[in-house]
């Protein structure tokens, strides 16, 4: 049985103003994200991957209210109630909070290096003011023995800690305050492999056993490959395409997908790789091509990719193309 919808992204766009001049004009804008549509289940684990700059980060803080969406719309189902995280004051979004935390990248520059393990664990709590209903040192305890860390650890300051206990720091820092969705931001990209595993096996268990709805934000597919239920391609803040793990894995429907995933290294020296070329860089959010925006490094590209802006269209259930090109390229795509 599908699980229910707990979060829907509708429209969301996050443009920042170019300003120039002694009287700071605006003489232009830098469309990080654009139009960028998404919903994610209970329990579920949506994969959001793409080149650096594409608007990965953008996107999970836009969410989270981190930074302030232009447009669009990011509805919370909660309590038979369905919330408008856009449209929520200060003053209510910080009692929203606790449903909505973030893991943090890099687990040395997201720990307050004054603060023991205990303090950082209990701040959310602390802020929320979920503290004064609550006895914070048993939580405290509780969190993190789910994230494997002892009693004793409690009492020390960050410095004492490797980074992939660092990170479980963060992990039951996010937790405490029981959240529904958590933002995991490249959260295993500054650890070393054997220590990558252990976090997202940790994760996978923390999801099962808190029900949680996971946005894991990775620019590594294999880790994504590992963790993810459902994919999300992002190219120069557009999602280009997004289908489940196993779908989009086997049977890409898009150029830009099949060039990241035919970059994806084989350990095995006797399979044939057919890589798919990528011409030049990924231009700039400040000056987005015309038509699709994909087209510069396309070598499938057509006068229409040029001109016209593909539409974002469901091709089969659950898998969703911005392509003009895709019934023609489907078996060229095809791993």
């Amino acid at each position: 049985m599908t699980e229910p919808e707990l979060l829907r992204v509708e429209g969301l766009n996050v443009h920042f103003p170019v300003r120039e001049g002694v009287l700071n004009r605006v003489v232009g804008e830098v469309r990080t994200v654009d139009d960028v549509s998404f919903s994610l289940r209970h329990g579920e684990t949506l994969g959001l991957v793409g080149e650096s700059g594409a608007g990965k980060t953008t996107i999970g803080r836009a969410i989270l209210r981190a930074i302030e969406p232009t447009d669009g719309k990011v509805l919370f189902h909660i309590d038979g109630e369905v919330v408008d995280i856009t449209k929520l004051s200060s003053r209510q979004l910080r009692q929203f909070r606790p449903n909505l935390q973030l893991i943090f990248q890099d687990p040395y520059s997201s720990l307050n290096p004054r603060m023991t393990v205990r303090s950082i664990i209990a701040e959310p709590l602390i802020a929320s003011g979920l503290a004064k209903t609550m006895d914070v040192e048993a939580r405290v305890q509780e969190v993190a023995a789910l994230c494997k860390l002892s009693v004793e650890h409690l009492s020390r300051y960050p410095h004492a800690f490797s980074g992939g206990q660092r990170q479980r720091i963060g992990i039951a820092r996010a937790l405490v305050a029981s959240p529904k969705f958590v933002v995991a931001d490249e959260s295993v990209s500054a650890l070393d492999v054997s220590i990558q595993a252990e976090i997202l096996n940790l994760l996978k268990d923390l999801q099962d056993q808190l029900d949680l709805a996971i946005l894991f934000i990775a620019h590594d597919l294999s880790v994504v490959a590992y963790i993810a239920d459902r994919v999300a391609v992002l190219y120069l803040g557009q999602i280009v395409e997004l289908a489940s793990t196993k779908e989009l894995f086997s049977a890409p429907r898009h150029p830009y997908t099949a060039a990241l995933l035919a970059a994806i290294p084989e350990t095995d020296p006797d399979i044939e790789t057919r890589p798919v070329t990528l011409e030049g860089e990924i231009p700039s959010h400040g000056n987005v091509p015309a038509g699709c925006r994909f087209h510069t490094r396309c070598v499938y590209a057509v006068d229409r990719c040029r001109s016209e802006e593909p539409e974002y269209r469901e091709i089969s259930p659950d898998h969703w193309v911005r392509c003009h090109l895709t019934e023609e390229l489907s078996d060229e795509l095809r791993r």
